[in-house]
């Protein structure tokens, strides 16, 4: 599920459950569960922005000559 989401997407849904648990409206299992998805939710942003990360330092990286 969460693997398929884009780091948009993902920080949507972060976002929601975030709003969700601010209300202040949920019951203490519901918000224990609002908990454990936007850990999951703010895993796949972190986990999204550190490929892209990984990306650009490849491309900023300089190409070494061959001697």
């Amino acid at each position: 599920m969460s693997d398929e989401l884009t780091y948009e997407q993902a920080l949507e849904k972060l976002d929601e459950k975030l709003k969700l648990l601010e209300d202040g409206e949920l019951g203490l299992e519901d918000a224990l569960k609002a908990v454990d998805e936007a850990r999951i939710y703010l895993k796949v942003c972190t986990d999204r922005l550190e490929v892209a990360r990984k990306k650009i330092e490849i491309r900023a990286e300089p190409e070494t000559a061959p001697e």
